[in-house]
């Protein structure tokens, strides 16, 4: 008998959805108060997670959803990079399928 392994689930903080964690992308605070894209998910730091959907990245842009999660601004370029990086990285799933990552 095979074992199915248990999918880590997370949830979006734009949608409020529970996704698995490979359809998401976690973006970090650190002590220092900087903010960054966590690609690997292994940063240190306080964590949230956002859906790889270009639409709901720009929602998070339009919502300011970082400024309230973290309780600090955060500058309109991150949401900027974070927009290509999520436009970036679908493109890559539809190239490659899911082993891309």
């Amino acid at each position: 008998m095979v074992r199915r392994r248990k999918v880590p689930m997370r949830k979006d903080i734009v949608t409020a959805e529970m996704k698995p964690k490979k359809e998401l992308v976690r973006i970090v605070k650190s002590k220092e108060g900087e903010i960054s894209i966590d690609p690997t998910g292994k940063k240190a730091g306080r964590g949230a997670y956002i859906s790889l959907d270009l639409a709901i990245a720009k929602q998070a842009k339009i919502e300011r959803t970082f400024d309230k999660a973290f309780n600090i601004k955060v500058e309109d370029n991150f949401y900027d990079q974070l927009i290509a990086y999520v436009d970036h990285q679908v493109a890559r799933r539809e190239l490659f399928g899911e082993q891309a990552k």
